[in-house]
């Protein structure tokens, strides 16, 4: 399971002559927190480049269902792509955490800019791969996994590698052993296609294993190696 972006962002990976080229053909815009970027099932064909902030990908599985998170999305990161380039509807809405500030850029000027630019045309079918791999990983994890898996290996995801962002591991404070996920539960729910009394059930069990310490939009990783082999289906 993987919810964080490429390793390489698009932006980050473009030489500094394409990233003032594909910046300058949008303009900039300030999103408050919770305010929508892209909305699932629009027919808008723009783009959106990350600038500073973060943003939650998710979807609607089913009418009245919770909404599923496939992506938290940083600086640098390329937006609505594929809208852009088949026209279609939306199929997943982005949401602001916290202020972000983006580039927003048209689609046929970004059809065009492609067109003429190979390696960036390259760059954008490599990050569409990778998307897509990791859906059909989140795919194969929620039919194959139980709940307890997936939320040992979100935890275990977040509090290894998330950068600076709402969803970051903070520095242990006082009395504190290990990273530190800031999320609320029914945030976390979604970010493993479960419910909240599903999560909050197997944090339970976690919390008296000792593996985790939670409170208000928190939970602590006591033990990660456990977390870990639990993440991996492997505890006895």
């Amino acid at each position: 399971m993987g919810l964080l972006g490429d390793e390489l962002a698009f932006g980050r990976a473009l030489t500094a002559p394409e990233y003032e080229s594909v910046m300058a053909l949008g303009h900039r815009k300030e999103y408050a927190a919770d305010t929508p970027l892209l909305t699932e099932g629009d027919r808008t064909g723009h783009v959106v480049i990350v600038e500073r902030g973060w943003v939650t990908v998710s979807h609607v599985t089913d009418r009245g269902a919770p909404r599923l998170i496939l992506g938290l999305r940083g600086p640098g990161e390329l937006l609505g792509e594929m809208a852009a380039l088949d026209q279609h509807p939306r199929s997943a809405t982005v949401r602001a955490l916290g202020t972000v500030e983006a580039t927003v850029i048209g689609g046929d000027a970004f059809r065009r800019f492609l067109a003429t630019h190979p390696r960036v045309s390259g760059l954008v079918i490599r990050q569409l791969t990778f998307r897509l791999r990791s859906a059909d990983q989140e795919r194969s994890a929620l039919a194959s996994l139980t709940v307890l898996q997936r939320l040992a290996s979100r935890l275990n995801e977040l509090s290894r590698t998330a950068p600076t962002g709402p969803y970051a591991p903070s520095a242990p404070g006082p009395g504190a052993t290990g990273a530190v996920v800031h999320l609320a539960q029914d945030e976390l729910a979604a970010t493993v296609g479960a419910t909240r009394e599903a999560v909050a059930k197997a944090l339970r069990l976690l919390r008296t294993q000792k593996i985790v310490r939670t409170g208000t939009r928190m939970v602590e990783i006591l033990d990660p190696a456990l977390l870990a082999l639990l993440a991996e289906g492997h505890r006895d």
